[in-house]
């Protein structure tokens, strides 16, 4: 695993530098409590900080998710640390539900991938410093918390649709993990764009949150010429049509996010419907980096620095396409050929796990 460098990290949470939000949590010692770099609250003294690069690596530690700054509003970047596919593929069937339920197991994710139950654990600890199950645990509890806050679910439908395997063990995780029942932390408040009632009647509204920047327009022009049968893009709204109802996006520019409007008679489906709007919409790019690396190529620089929130769209049930062709490119290959307007060909995003 990439080591975080501590004074670096530290000048990021003195400042609330909100370049780094999704890059590292801080982890505090004398609350037990683990932050975004943005935090609002008190900056707390150096000596009792520890870095992680996600938000299972800190839970896995022992540390609960702050009630202020909320780590599951955190844009999710964990699939663009390292260069495992094995572990970029683990995270997407984790995303779907892969370990949630008394019959799944790590085993059998293992032999999903094609490799073995250890090998797998050694490269979750190595690319996202956490197992497997530490990480499809924290996935839970934090899509969990973005439904208490974001929707008017019932609780019953928020344990669901968030792969609790029961109520009871939804009450138990969150009782031991924030110290009280998940109804409590629910806003009084219904915020004004929440959805009221259930999913097939009326629609669930999330934000899928990113690191700007995001070209929107660039965006639905690569997902219109995808041609996919189910989907419908107009002025600046996509729509697709699912087996048992419907989504919308459209984009929230001043909140770096966009507002999914989710039509599900399965509830159990929401996570797995947003995990793929994630992937297809490619909101756990970090452009930063992205773009940094490929400006390095006087054939890109220009580019790169004309359009820097050109995205690459995955389609619905697959993987993005990972070009390589020039190994300068690698792994951001399928970008570097957006900005040329080269065509995509599907490739492992590594040589080995």
């Amino acid at each position: 695993m990439e080591t975080l460098d501590p004074l670096a990290c530290y000048r990021a949470v003195e400042t609330r530098d909100a370049r780094f939000d999704g890059l590292f949590f801080t982890a505090v010692l004398t609350t037990g409590i683990y932050c975004r770099p943005i935090c609002p609250a008190r900056t707390p003294k150096a000596e009792n900080c520890r870095f992680y690069p996600t938000a299972a690596a800190a839970q896995e530690a022992g540390f609960r998710p702050c009630l202020r700054c909320r780590p599951e509003a955190a844009p999710d970047l964990a699939v663009w640390r390292g260069t495992s596919n094995t572990v970029s593929r683990g995270l997407a069937l984790i995303a779907e539900g892969a370990l949630d339920g008394d019959e799944t197991s790590v085993d059998a994710l293992a032999s999903r991938l094609g490799v073995g139950e250890r090998q797998l654990r050694r490269l979750f600890k190595q690319h996202l410093g956490a197992s497997p199950i530490a990480v499809a645990q924290t996935r839970r509890v934090l899509f969990a918390k973005q439904l208490l806050h974001e929707t008017a679910l019932p609780m019953a439908e928020v344990a669901l649709a968030s792969g609790f395997g029961s109520i009871r063990r939804f009450n138990e995780t969150f009782q031991s993990l924030y110290g009280r029942a998940p109804r409590e932390l629910r806003r009084q408040a219904l915020a004004s764009d929440r959805a009221e009632g259930s999913v097939a009647q009326d629609g669930v509204i999330l934000r899928l949150r990113y690191r700007p920047p995001l070209d929107w327009p660039d965006l639905l022009s690569a997902i219109a010429a995808q041609t996919d049968p189910a989907e419908r893009v107009m002025a600046a709204t996509w729509r697709r049509t699912l087996p048992d109802g419907d989504v919308t996006v459209t984009l929230l520019p001043d909140a770096n996010a966009l507002r999914a409007v989710i039509r599900t008679a399965d509830i159990r489906s929401l996570s797995g419907i947003a995990a793929r709007l994630r992937r297809r919409f490619d909101l756990s790019a970090d452009m930063a980096t992205i773009n940094a690396h490929l400006a390095q190529d006087p054939a890109l620089a220009a580019l790169v620095a004309d359009r820097p929130g050109r995205r690459v769209p995955a389609p619905w049930d697959g993987p993005v396409p990972i070009a390589d062709g020039e190994r300068r490119w690698h792994p951001w290959g399928a970008y570097a050929r957006r900005h040329l307007n080269l065509p995509d060909f599907a490739l492992s995003l590594e040589k080995a796990s």
